[in-house]
């Protein structure tokens, strides 16, 4: 269902939820699990699917492993 940011999902004529990520299956979903998400996902699409695919930390990882506090 559009891959403008690179998740999209499918649903099945089984019930379950199919997410990708650039083309790459990230996550199935099944029963009550897919029945929420398809109820979550029409407020923000890419960030839902990003936190259901646990794939939603990205950019600051870096900078917090440069931190002195972090230095070993």
């Amino acid at each position: 269902m559009g891959e403008s940011r690179g998740f999209a999902y499918a649903q099945r004529a089984d019930g379950s939820v199919v997410i990708t990520h650039r083309g790459r299956v990230a996550g199935t979903l099944r029963g009550g699990r897919a029945a929420e998400f398809l109820a979550e996902v029409d407020d923000d699409p890419q960030l839902v699917m990003a936190r259901w695919t646990g794939n939603y930390r990205r950019g600051n990882e870096r900078a917090a492993r440069q931190h002195p506090r972090n230095r070993a």
